[in-house]
């Protein structure tokens, strides 16, 4: 059911959800060495850095306003799935517990978009018009 304020829930679920990975996607591009080094780090190839960026600098500004938001909060859960298991599942150390908590709740989140759509404040909204 449709109150009032879930046009402006959905927007700022959007907006909260896509600034991290945006965010994050300009730090990675503006030391893509060091986003390399942390990859390799994690025992997977620093070239992959170029993919996480790209996918954080796609998805994230797409989902923020509303184009094609099912499939970017999709990919986004997937990619936050994805990061918990291979980055965050180092279950003795408390604070990688909690970052892997918290990229199952961004998952969540994402969830949520996928069933429910970026709601009328977006581009996908308004295409339905």
């Amino acid at each position: 059911m449709m109150n009032a304020l879930s046009p402006l829930a959905d927007l700022v679920g959007r907006i909260l959800l896509s600034t991290m990975f945006i965010l994050s996607g300009l730090h990675g591009l503006s030391d893509m060495e060091g986003t390399a080094r942390t990859i390799e780090a994690e025992g997977m190839p620093g070239e992959l850095s170029i993919l996480v960026i790209i996918t954080k600098l796609v998805c994230g500004p797409l989902l923020l306003i509303g184009f094609m938001t099912r499939l970017m909060a999709f990919l986004l859960g997937g990619f936050s799935v994805l990061t918990a298991l291979l980055v965050h599942a180092e279950f003795g150390d408390p604070t990688q517990v909690i970052m892997f908590l918290k990229n199952l709740a961004i998952a969540g989140g994402m969830g949520i978009v996928f069933a429910n759509g970026a709601g009328p404040l977006s581009i996908d909204g308004l295409r339905r018009r």
